[in-house]
């Protein structure tokens, strides 16, 4: 028979030790990791501007978010598996009666300078937010609640069935924080100058045209990043972003296209990572709004600059066939897309319109105005529209300053416009179609009633049908020339683990940033 021994009680020592034993186990990964080593270094296609470190200046584009990912965090924002993940807040109710939104924050949070991450700074954030779609929620917003530290409610006028569309994803900048202590200290500039926020990268230092240095946070909520430290170096020309990463300069290279996109796919030791943003291009006419006696006034020239563009031939050369021609601005991944035509490429009936509008000799168009990262695809477009008489000559602007006159209105002829901004068709629509839009030129009153009727239609089905209709229309007045949904092509070298390329879905650069690892030595 087997001797039982009898239990001791544990003495206090002991049983101090067991906990902290048990709590040991209970650890999360987090605090149990190793600290962040290593350098990862980007070839960016674009100047980084300073008005990208600041979420309250954020345009209905993608660019920012290339930044805001690292340097700040959102309430809700997209992540690997989750088109809104809970952030900053733990979790959101939207009240029954589609007026208000209540976010409960997750506690602990600090922003790099120490101070909590609170209601306050969410509320400061919101109300000092001058971005994309800054007008619909200043027009929207009845109050903003602080009801205490950890918990916010947003209180609109009417319903606003596209709140969340703007406020969790990359649609616009309105749901990421800033530090209202902070910021009210060191004003608007200062903070640019020096921008803390509560993501997983800190502020190192900043040489205009040259390069960004980032500095991993360890007490980031989510996890600690594994890389020590980012650098991000503004090399606009193609040709040197591929040679670097070919010499090991640079880790990741963004926008890599043409014979160079070949050239990396066949280097050994370098991958090729083509990635599908909602980044549709198209050209826009704006005299057809402000000038009665312009050629672009008249629909039948505008269709004929859309006939003259062969888009898979551009495509084929641009970006080895990965890109999406399309009839539409709306991506055709967006709620509400409807599938307009796919335009065709024909420049006999392109030249026949012209003749019929009054142009059988064609004519001088002025400016094309570009993207200067995106110029190899406006030389093409400007030479088929010579082909059939549409004279134009490429105007690129360097990318922050083709944004801010594009937003300003000061642009004009013929525009080359992007959007890879997260959305549906109507917060894409109210960036560029809708009056009073941060990139509308101009408009049409069918069009605007409509807009203006799906905006609190709370029923979907009844709103789709409204959005499908303005749709319809922007393609019956051809009032752009639509090109594609972009392949953005991008490349890493052999010292990559994970580059964040592609983890979340439809987003451009790499991301989440805690989440990208070097190979292991």
């Amino acid at each position: 028979m087997t001797e039982r021994v009898p239990l001791r009680p544990l003495s206090l020592s002991a049983l101090i030790l067991a906990v902290l034993l048990l709590l040991g186990l209970a650890l999360p990964t987090k605090a149990r990791s190793e600290a962040p080593a290593g350098q990862l270094t980007w070839a960016v296609h674009i100047s980084l501007a300073p008005g990208w470190f600041d979420p309250a200046e954020t345009t209905g584009i993608i660019t920012p978010f290339m930044l805001l990912y690292a340097l700040h965090d959102a309430l809700v924002k997209p992540m690997p598996g989750n088109p809104m993940a809970p952030s900053l807040a733990e979790s959101w109710t939207m009240s029954p009666d589609g007026l208000s939104y209540e976010f409960v924050l997750r506690r602990g949070v600090k922003f790099h300078n120490g101070d909590p991450v609170t209601a306050e700074d969410v509320k400061f954030s919101m109300e000092r937010y001058r971005g994309a779609a800054s007008g619909p929620y200043k027009a929207r917003m009845a109050a903003i609640d602080v009801i205490d530290p950890y918990r916010v409610r947003f209180r609109f006028k009417h319903p606003w069935p596209d709140f969340m569309t703007f406020y969790g994803t990359m649609a616009t900048g309105a749901g990421w924080i800033v530090p209202k202590k902070y910021v009210e200290k060191v004003g608007d500039d200062g903070f640019k100058r020096a921008p803390v926020g509560a993501g997983p990268y800190k502020f190192v230092s900043f040489t205009p045209g040259i390069e960004l240095v980032l500095e991993a946070n360890e007490q980031y909520w989510r996890k600690t990043p594994s890389v020590k430290r980012l650098v991000f170096k503004s090399i606009p020309d193609e040709s040197t972003r591929l040679a670097m990463l070919k010499r090991g300069e640079a880790d990741i290279a963004y926008s890599i296209r043409g014979a160079l996109a070949e050239e990396l796919k066949r280097t050994p030791g370098l991958t090729l990572k083509p990635n599908y943003p909602p980044g549709t291009f198209w050209l826009v006419f704006p005299e057809q709004w402000t000038d009665s006696k312009s050629p672009w006034a008249d629909k039948r020239v505008r269709l004929a600059a859309s006939y003259a563009i062969d888009r898979p031939a551009i495509n084929r050369a641009e970006t080895l066939g990965f890109s999406r021609i399309t009839g539409s601005m709306i991506p055709h991944t967006f709620e509400f897309y409807w599938a307009a035509p796919t335009p065709a490429y024909d420049p006999k009936k392109a030249r026949q319109l012209l003749t019929e509008a009054g142009y059988p000799n064609g004519f001088d168009a002025g400016e094309y105005f570009c993207d200067a990262s995106y110029a190899n695809l406006g030389e093409g477009v400007v030479n088929y529209l010579q082909t059939v008489g549409i004279r134009t000559q490429l105007r690129p602007l360097e990318r922050a300053a083709f944004i801010q006159q594009n937003s300003q209105k000061k642009l004009k002829n013929i525009i080359q416009t992007a959007s890879g901004a997260f959305g549906n068709a109507a917060t894409r629509l109210d960036a560029f179609v809708a009056a009073g839009g941060t990139f509308t030129y101009g408009t049409y009153p069918d069009i605007e009633g409509l807009i203006a009727e799906q905006a609190s239609e709370m029923d979907p089905k009844k709103r789709e049908v409204v959005l499908h209709r303005i749709q319809q229309l922007i393609h019956e007045k051809s009032m752009i020339a639509p090109i594609w949904e972009l392949a953005f092509i991008n490349g890493h070298g052999p010292r990559v683990a994970e580059s964040g390329l592609t983890l979340i879905t439809s987003h451009a650069y790499s991301s989440p940033y805690e989440d990208l690892k070097l190979v292991a030595k």
